[in-house]
């Protein structure tokens, strides 16, 4: 049986393009197929309480300079010397997004996915403009017009925001339990359940985060020490000089 990798995407995101790209490596070494999940970055920001990293770390010094300098180390590792930030981000890309449906289901997926990620992500083009859409479309031999309109079908709608299926726990239908957790974590209720590598998280009543035991386990106790802790010296207790030395170093009997 075939591996299949998921790749949730979608092509707002600088890091769709280039994680694209460095999987088609990864699939050639391993024959592992990737399969592409659409989706809509700005939905999964919304449900989840997220923001994108230059408005949630923007004021963080340092923060979006260091992001700048990983994105530079993975571009010459990986050799995408062709690709440029986009002078039109953020773009809206509902309208392409739809387009890679209906790209799929007349079987054209792969050509369509990069046809616009060129044009996002190399030639730093305004893909929500749906008139720049038709022209990088048809300048590479793809139905643009019955693509556009098949994107404004009610079937294509439909699809991008359903749930694809074996999603798993991993996938984007698990993001309203996760938004639910953390409002129940800031509320301060109990009882949370296990969370993260096994470790259990419970909800202190005056806020934050604590740690307990997984069900069965009983908790630890710490052990009374059979022999007391070294101090250093000049810290309540008298230094002890080796023999032959009267009070301190320097001064021998």
């Amino acid at each position: 049986m075939a591996r299949t990798l998921d790749f949730i995407f979608d092509f707002a995101s600088p890091n769709a393009y280039l994680a694209w790209k460095a999987l088609a490596g990864v699939s050639a070494r391993t024959g592992v197929e990737v399969r592409l999940v659409p989706c809509l970055l700005g939905g999964l920001f919304k449900i989840t309480g997220n923001q994108a990293p230059m408005t949630a770390f923007g004021h963080i010094q340092g923060k979006l300079a260091y992001e700048h300098l990983e994105f530079r180390r993975f571009i010459a590792r990986h050799g995408l010397t062709a690709f440029q930030f986009n002078p039109h981000f953020p773009v809206n890309t509902l309208l392409i997004m739809r387009g890679l449906v209906a790209a799929r289901r007349a079987g054209i997926e792969g050509a369509y996915v990069e046809t616009v990620l060129k044009a996002m992500w190399e030639d730093g083009l305004k893909m929500d403009d749906p008139a720049v859409v038709a022209e990088v479309l048809a300048a590479a031999g793809l139905p643009a017009q019955a693509l556009l309109e098949a994107a404004q079908t009610p079937e294509v709608k439909a699809e991008l925001v359903a749930p694809p299926p074996r999603r798993g726990a991993g996938g984007l239908r698990r993001a309203h339990l996760l938004r639910r957790r953390r409002d129940v974590l800031r509320q301060g209720a109990p009882g949370t359940g296990r969370g993260g590598a096994g470790r259990g998280l419970t909800a202190r009543p005056e806020g934050g985060l604590g740690l307990r035991p997984p069900p069965g386990r009983p908790a630890r106790r710490r052990q009374a020490r059979a022999t007391p802790r070294h101090r250093p010296p000049g810290r309540g207790c008298r230094p002890a000089w080796p023999p032959g030395w009267a009070s301190g170093p320097g001064r021998r009997r």
